[in-house]
Parts: C-alpha cells; sequence; structure tokens
C-alpha cells in the first residue's frame, strides 16, 4: 500500500483537433485520474499533470479544412477538452496548454540547455517539398503507401494501419495533402538527437531494469525498436506553427512537436508549483519522488525510448518509474475514428447522461484495455450499470440506509454481542483495502474495480443471510448489531469507491455524514480501525446512488452511431466515372425487358457463378450470373429481374448464356438486383 511518497503522475497531452472520446479516457485518464486519486488518499504527495498538446501539422491542416487560423482551432478545443475533463470528475492539480508563455520558454530553455552541450547533431539533409505549395512538407502533410505493409494511406511519420513509425522519405509514391503534387526533395539544415547514443543506457535502464515490473505490451514494444536499432531522430521542422528554434540560423523552423510536447509535463508542473507556492523542481530532479507516465500504446516509444533519452541528456531529471499503457478501445466492433465521427465523444456523454459520470468511468474501468484491445458496446455499458452498479452497489447502500432509517430514525444502533459471522464479515471488510491496494500499485485497474464491487458483495450477502427485515419482529438486539456491521461496510465502501466513483463517494459520505464525524474514515483506517461509523451517529435519509438505463436511453445511442455509419458511407460513395457518350441509335440497339427467374443452380466447380432459366416473355432461356456469393438459388427463384435479351450468346464453362441480368452494388459491395417487382410489370415488358 503506497503512502506517505511523492509522485509526479503525467497523463498524455490530448491533441487539440478534436475533443476528448471514450478511447482516450479508457486509455489514458480514467486509470490516470484513479491512481492519482488512490495516491493521495493513501496519503502522499501527487503533482497530477495535463494539458493540451497544441502544435505540430495536424493543427495547421484541420485550420485550413476549416478556413480559419490555428488559434481558433486550439482555442476551441482546449476550451472543449478541459471543461469536459473538469464535468467528469478528472482530478488534474494543474491543466495547461503548450501555447502558454510559460511552455515556450521552458521548451526553448531545454533545447538551448542539449544544443549548448553539444547533445545534438547538426545535418543538412534533403527533404519532401512541394513546389506548388512553395513550402517544406512536415511529416503529417505527407501522404503514399508504407513500406512495411503497403497500406497506400500512411502519413509521413507514421503508418496507422501497421504501427510503424516512418520518416516522410520512406514513403513510397508520396503526395503532398496541401496541393496533391508530387514532393521533390530539397535541402534543409536541422538538429537530430542521436538515439543510437542512447542505446546502451536504454538497454540497462529499461530492458534489464525493469523487465519484471514493466507491461509486457510496453516492455515488448520498446525491446523491438532497440533490437531493431535506433537512429538519430530531427528535433526541429519547417513550419511555421509552434515554438521557434532558439538558436541562430534557424529561421522559419521550429521545434518538432514530439519534442516539445513532454515537456509540457514540465512546464505544467512549473504553473502549478508557481501557482500554489511550491518549488516545482523536487517533482522532477528529486530521486525519491515516483515519475509515471500514463499513455495510449501509440505513444510507447516516445515516452519510454525519446523522452527518457532527452531527459538522460539534459542530466538533472529523474527517469520515469513506470509507464503503463494501455492497448486500444473499439466502439461497437470498429476502430475508434476522430475524422469518421465514429466516438462516444464526452462533453456529448455528459449532456445526454447528466449526473452519471460514474456509470461510464466504471464501465471503462470493468472492461479496460490493458492487455489487449477492448470493445465498448452500448449493451455492455447498459449491462455494467444495471447489473453491478444498481443491483449490487446501489442496492446495498439503499437496504442499509433504509433499514437504519426506518428502525432506528437514522441513527447508528449500538451493537450487543458479535456472532462468528459478524467476526468474520468485518474481518472480510479489513482485508480488502490491501486487496484493491494491491491491484491499483500494479496498475491494474479493471481487476481493483471488481474488488471494490466485492465489497457491495459481502454487503449483499451479509444481509441476504442475516434477514434483519425478519429479525427485527423477534430479536431486536441482534438486529441492531446486523445493522452496525452493515454500516461500517458502507462506510468503507464510502472511501474505498472514491478512486473509481469519485462522484458516488462523495453522495454516500454526505448520505453517511462523514463530515460530521471527528475524524472521516481514512483508507488505511479501514484495515485498522474497529469502529468507521460510530453508534449513536446520525445518518440522512439519502437518495438512490444509480438508476436503471432504459432500453430507449440505449436505442438513442445506437441510432446516433447509425446515423454516423450512413454518412460516412454516403461521403465515401465513390461514383463511377460516367462512360464515352452513347447516341440514341446506340441505346435503342439494347433490348432490356422484364424477366423471371424459374429455375436457378450452382453451376459446379464454380464459386461464382449460377445457372439460370429465365421467362423473357419471349422464350425461357439460360442465363449464366457471377451472383453466386451474393444470392442462394432458393431465394432468387420466383424473383422478376431486368434482363439484356439480345445480347450475343457466350459460352461459360461450357454452358451457353442468352443474355445479361442488370445489376448494381451498395457501398458495401453487395449486389442487388434492378427491381422491377413494382407496378405488376409482366416478363416480356420492354424497358426504354
Amino acid at each position: 500500500m503506497s503512502t506517505e511518497g511523492r509522485y509526479t503522475i503525467t497523463a498524455a497531452l490530448p491533441y487539440t483537433n478534436g475533443p476528448i472520446h471514450i478511447g482516450h479516457l479508457a486509455g489514458v485518464y480514467v486509470p490516470a485520474d484513479i491512481y492519482s486519486r488512490y495516491l493521495r488518499i493513501t496519503g502522499n504527495d501527487v503533482a497530477f499533470i495535463c494539458g493540451s498538446d497544441e502544435h505540430g501539422a495536424a493543427i495547421p491542416m484541420r485550420a485550413k479544412k476549416e478556413g480559419v487560423s490555428p488559434q481558433v482551432i486550439i482555442d476551441k478545443y482546449h476550451t472543449i477538452i478541459k471543461k469536459s475533463f473538469g464535468d467528469f470528475g478528472i482530478s488534474f492539480d494543474n491543466y495547461s496548454r503548450t501555447s502558454a508563455p510559460i511552455h515556450h520558454e521552458t521548451a526553448s530553455i531545454f533545447f538551448k540547455k542539449l544544443y549548448d552541450d553539444d547533445k545534438f547533431i547538426e545535418e543538412t539533409s534533403e527533404q519532401l517539398y512541394d513546389p506548388e505549395a512553395d513550402q517544406f512538407l512536415a511529416d503529417r502533410f505527407v501522404i503514399g503507401t508504407c513500406p512495411k505493409c503497403s497500406h497506400e494511406e500512411a502519413y509521413g511519420d507514421q503508418c496507422e494501419k501497421c504501427g510503424s513509425s516512418l520518416n516522410a522519405t520512406d514513403l513510397i509514391n508520396p503526395k503532398s495533402t496541401i496541393s496533391g503534387a508530387e514532393p521533390i526533395l530539397k535541402q534543409t539544415k536541422h538538429w537530430f538527437l542521436p538515439l543510437d547514443q542512447y542505446e546502451g543506457f536504454l538497454k540497462e535502464w529499461v530492458l534489464e531494469g525493469h523487465k519484471k515490473d514493466w507491461k509486457t505490451n510496453v516492455y515488448g514494444q520498446i525491446k523491438s525498436w532497440i533490437d531493431d536499432g535506433l537512429r538519430p531522430r530531427a528535433v526541429t521542422r519547417d513550419l511555421d506553427w509552434g515554438i521557434p528554434v532558439p538558436v541562430d540560423g534557424a529561421e522559419g523552423k521550429v521545434l518538432y512537436v514530439w519534442f516539445d510536447a513532454p515537456i509540457g509535463y514540465i512546464s505544467s508542473t512549473k504553473e502549478w508549483a508557481e501557482r500554489e507556492g511550491k518549488d516545482w523542481e523536487p517533482y522532477w530532479k528529486d530521486k525519491n519522488t515516483k515519475l509515471v507516465h500514463f499513455i495510449g500504446k501509440d505513444n510507447i516509444v516516445f515516452h519510454c525510448i525519446i523522452f527518457p533519452s532527452m531527459l538522460k541528456a539534459e542530466g538533472s531529471y529523474i527517469l520515469p518509474e513506470n509507464v503503463p499503457a494501455n492497448e486500444f478501445l473499439n466502439l461497437e466492433g470498429n476502430k475508434l475514428s476522430t475524422s469518421k465521427n465514429w466516438a462516444v465523444w464526452l462533453h456529448e456523454y455528459l449532456e445526454d447522461f447528466p449526473n452519471q459520470q460514474d456509470v461510464l468511468r466504471y464501465a471503462l474501468t470493468a472492461n479496460a484495455p490493458e492487455t489487449k484491445d477492448n470493445d465498448f458496446t452500448w449493451k455492455d455499458f447498459q449491462a455494467r450499470n444495471n447489473n453491478e452498479l444498481v443491483a449490487i452497489f446501489g442496492n446495498f447502500i439503499n437496504r442499509v440506509v433504509v433499514l437504519t432509517n426506518k428502525y432506528y430514525d437514522g441513527v447508528v444502533p449500538n451493537p450487543s454481542t458479535f456472532s462468528d459471522v459478524d467476526k468474520q464479515t468485518l474481518a472480510e471488510l479489513k482485508a480488502y483495502p490491501a486487496v484493491i491496494s494491491s491491484s491499483i500499485d500494479r496498475y491494474r485497474f479493471r481487476e481493483a474495480s471488481q474488488e471494490l464491487l466485492n465489497v457491495a458483495r459481502l454487503g449483499n450477502k451479509y444481509l441476504a443471510d442475516e434477514e434483519p427485515w425478519k429479525l427485527i419482529k423477534t430479536d431486536e438486539e441482534r438486529t441492531k448489531t446486523i445493522m452496525y456491521v452493515a454500516l461500517q461496510i458502507a462506510s468503507a465502501l464510502a472511501t474505498l469507491s472514491e478512486p473509481f466513483l469519485p462522484f458516488t463517494s462523495t453522495k454516500l459520505k454526505s448520505i453517511l455524514c462523514h463530515s460530521n464525524l471527528d475524524q472521516e474514515a481514512t483508507w488505511n483506517d479501514i484495515h485498522s480501525q474497529e469502529i468507521l461509523l460510530p453508534a449513536n451517529h446520525k445518518i440522512e435519509k439519502g437518495e438512490l446512488l444509480f438508476s436503471k438505463i432504459e432500453d430507449t436511453e440505449i436505442q438513442k445511442q445506437l441510432d446516433k452511431l447509425e446515423a454516423t455509419k450512413k454518412a460516412n458511407e454516403a461521403e465515401n460513395k465513390t461514383v463511377t466515372p460516367q462512360k464515352e457518350s452513347a447516341t440514341f441509335e446506340d441505346f435503342t440497339k439494347m433490348d432490356i425487358r422484364v424477366g423471371t427467374i424459374i429455375e436457378a443452380e450452382k453451376m459446379p466447380k464454380a464459386k461464382k457463378l449460377l445457372v439460370l432459366k429465365v421467362d423473357t416473355g419471349l422464350d425461357t432461356r439460360t442465363i449464366v450470373s457471377g451472383i453466386a456469393e451474393h444470392f442462394s438459388p432458393e431465394e432468387i427463384i420466383g424473383k422478376k429481374v431486368t434482363v439484356l435479351v439480345n445480347l450475343a450468346p457466350r459460352k461459360l464453362r461450357g454452358v451457353e448464356s442468352e443474355g445479361m441480368i442488370l445489376m448494381t452494388e451498395t457501398p458495401h459491395g453487395k449486389l442487388v438486383f434492378l427491381n422491377p417487382d413494382e407496378g405488376n410489370v409482366n416478363p416480356g415488358a420492354v424497358i426504354s
């Protein structure tokens, strides 16, 4: 159990080109908040640090698309992100932004220190240049084919399909996203951090020093990078949006966003310390401080190889004790996508489910992608709420509060003799702080959330077994003891739930009137103290902690996603270009009629072909059609179809086909008949 230490906890700086969605929450911010809240209530000195990442090429790209300045974009999304974090209860000690003067100053000083200490390599190299836009192209302004997986829409810094880190010059058939032009190579001067010089340090620090205590997904990715050989990486870029490189001869260049963004943790800590009248340096430079980075798996390389190498090069900073990166969260079976609006946006959730922040916190924690990618579904969200929070946690508290008010006017009764069951139940309760702490200390928040629920299960089982609502009629003294024990469990839940369900914890503490106690029960008190809620203490009548979520509420969310899916299909729909012009005489040569399929069977040894007998009104003829992967023979018998009847006969696998069934396809590639079923048209009707 962590007590009385100093911790600097960082959460990945969200990029201000869009709002926060559930993938960000599950991967980074909810686990980081659970950990920070837990550390605080177990007696630690905590600086929980974050801020908006507002530089890089994607910001001006978005600004260009929307026809506004980059400042408009970052102000808009910084405001949305900061407010939604606050409304959701993420307990940052400071939430800053990388456009702040203190960050520009901090990042410039950091760069200048490394520059003056000759930690960089200065090189003139050939970079991609857009001759039409007359500018060098930042990585995100270049798109092309990934040299590793052949994905045709890889960016110049990373392939989002295979996850490979790239240089823009690695791309095959690169194109500028600004003008669409093919880039040329042009010489430019930049500064590089020679990561290859830090391989020995990284092997000793991570591969040897953290082999047993870092998550396998994190360790494995670091090892793969180091085994592949590290190479110098540019720390500057030719771009007009960012922090100007603070040395002579660097006009028109800015610090590369991957270099300045992690320094944002330091500048945000400085901002917090200045406001609170603290010294920021112990939180970053005292070897007794534990630094922990919470990130998603797409940021492992930056936080476990590049940023530590920067800190090592600077020389006065501590290194992270752990980087418990999570995997990705999908949504209803599909990858979350900001650009495609395939997401559950935090600010929209807070509007659609008012005062239910803890439901989403719990659902995301109980289904956290800690070791593998997981899938968020609205049905699972509903089940977590109704079957766990309402039926287990809420049900126990409601029973205890209602019965205490009914039997004792809300006053905690004096217990009499404790039975073996009472003693065993209280002993089990005392064990839970250590059990939950063990899970949290090992960054197993999903496991910890279920142990919290087990405390409520303990209470429910105790009440169900002892049945005070029956016993009150025959043994009032025994009932007092039962209710006293149940109230101790409720009091423990009020404290233990705080990291996971902060709004619920506050509400429960208010119901139990914890503020009226001489000393509110702490995490460690649950283990060490015999009494958490003393006899004669008065509680309130209370309210339901959780409410059932109905099917109609869930259907609204599913309908919203379905509308998004259809909008994406419409946007991405490709229309086949018009063919060469045909004369009226060309068209009149085609004899197109309505026909009825009267027989259908699969062609032997042919995966795609069906052999059809079609009544054309003129005759019954054989037509071979390549639709077997879309339709079974049984489902199309009797179907009216559109037939080109004067197509020259052609043999297919030995069967002469005398015509063509006219088809089209959906955006998903599913074939559909051009349907003449409406209007009672008969076989042989001419289409003109």
